[in-house]
């Protein structure tokens, strides 16, 4: 190929021809990543196999009693050198004592191909002529134990909020386009459209209502009686809602905010506000009378939903805490530090850190849930397009979910059903597959 109109023309070169020019000899070169033993390229432009040895070095190879084609590789690896060319690979010598090479091995007349942890972007395309014998994954998920049932298109940014109301037959969906869609859970098709004047930072089902986190207001509205309200007071952006102790609360920029709902005036009534975060709060989530807030400040706050006053300050991340999960007696928090952080009380009664779980990237959603044989599991979404699916308390791997753009939503719904936003817009319906289903 041209390479930036250099016209440096690199070709795959097979074995040496006895017809051919002394020229195009001297372009053949080996692959120096194959004699590392990591080439991954393939094809590879360059050979995967030694050059042979001018003649009078091999006559005198013969003589000592050598083999006639020399190697910079050490005698003891001689069995990975035969196993190492790529698929084609120019003139690569083939070991009968192995049967794979290079991360594939022979089965079935075919090749079982060793995976890479990376979706094939021709297969996204549905053009990848590789089929079973591509290195990437042709699948957006890997451990077997969920699948996917539908993706809804229509958002055009970010998947911030879902939220599936209790007896309603509708999914709705908001995004930072300024809208929140509204789903037929049995058809899959938009069923409508509501428009906004800012964007929807978070979204929460609670019973028949939907509240919608705005920019300075969070918008009210029940499913069954149509009732619509807006609740005042948020300064910037509504990240997070959450409700605990009879009571609406709001992660804002500007602090915490609360709302009660007053049934005889049909409305919700300003309770409390608290300011103690010094930047925005991104995260909340309320256990065992306890409210937990997670900010941009790196730290963790912990509040007494009674008298609204806060009873530690939790500081063991270094970065933005993008999300906090009760488990059982558990409090868990994951960061942009890479870190998801497991806290549990002492003898004192104050959280500390009893495990910490390091991450390659940054850590942006947990959600707890519980597989189809009731086990609890995590999932986590990370900034590399990433959901790890984690069995708890082991945190051992289940399986991966991989993502167009990274993941900022996951939600619980019923019957083992689970829904996925992402930064692209894509909303994804999963489900939780049975043990008899998985094995067959």
């Amino acid at each position: 190929m041209d390479m930036d109109g250099s016209k440096r023309i690199f070709q795959r070169l097979g074995p040496h021809s006895q017809g051919g020019d002394n020229n195009s000899n001297k372009q053949q070169k080996v692959c120096f990543h194959w004699r590392a033993g990591r080439c991954n390229r393939f094809p590879c432009p360059f050979l995967h196999r030694e050059l042979p040895a001018p003649p009078h070095q091999q006559q005198q190879q013969l003589h000592n009693g050598m083999p006639s084609s020399s190697s910079k590789r050490p005698h003891a690896f001689s069995s990975d050198y035969d196993n190492r060319g790529s698929a084609g690979g120019g003139g690569m010598r083939r070991n009968p004592n192995f049967n794979n090479t290079w991360g594939r091995t022979a089965a079935g007349g075919g090749a079982v191909v060793r995976k890479m942890e990376k979706v094939c972007n021709y297969w996204v395309k549905g053009n990848c002529t590789y089929g079973n014998t591509c290195r990437f994954l042709h699948s957006w998920t890997t451990g077997d134990c969920f699948t996917l049932l539908t993706q809804l298109e229509g958002h055009q940014k970010v998947v911030t909020g879902i939220a599936l109301p209790s007896g309603s037959d509708k999914l709705y969906s908001g995004s930072t386009d300024k809208t929140v869609r509204v789903w037929d859970c049995q058809s899959g098709q938009c069923a409508g459209v509501v428009n906004f004047d800012g964007e929807v930072g978070c979204m929460l089902s609670e019973g028949p209502w939907i509240f919608v986190g705005l920019t300075n207001v969070v918008k009210a509205w029940n499913t069954q009686t149509g009732t619509d309200l807006s609740l005042d007071g948020p300064v910037g952006q509504v990240y997070a809602l959450v409700v605990g102790n009879d009571m609406l609360l709001a992660g804002t920029e500007d602090g915490i905010l609360a709302w009660k709902y007053n049934g005889s005036t049909n409305c919700f009534e300003p309770a409390a506000q608290l300011k103690e975060h010094t930047h925005h709060v991104v995260s909340l989530v309320v256990g065992a009378n306890r409210l937990y807030s997670g900010s941009m400040d790196n730290s963790i706050r912990v509040w007494n939903l009674e008298t609204m006053q806060c009873l530690q300050i939790l500081t063991g991340h270094t970065s933005v805490v993008m999300s906090v999960l009760c488990w059982d007696q558990f409090l868990l928090s994951c960061s942009l530090d890479q870190t998801i952080k497991v806290w549990a009380a002492n003898e004192s009664g104050n959280l500390e850190v009893t495990y910490t779980h390091q991450e390659e990237k940054g850590v942006l959603a947990l959600c707890g849930m519980h597989d189809s044989e009731a086990k609890p599991v995590l999932l986590c979404s990370c900034n590399d397009k990433m959901i790890r699916v984690y069995d708890l308390p082991s945190f051992s791997e289940r399986g991966k979910i991989f993502s167009k753009e990274v993941v900022r939503r996951i939600e619980i719904g019923p019957g083992g059903l689970f829904f996925t936003g992402d930064e692209s817009g894509q909303l994804r319906v999963w489900k939780w597959l049975t043990e008899s289903s998985s094995t067959a």
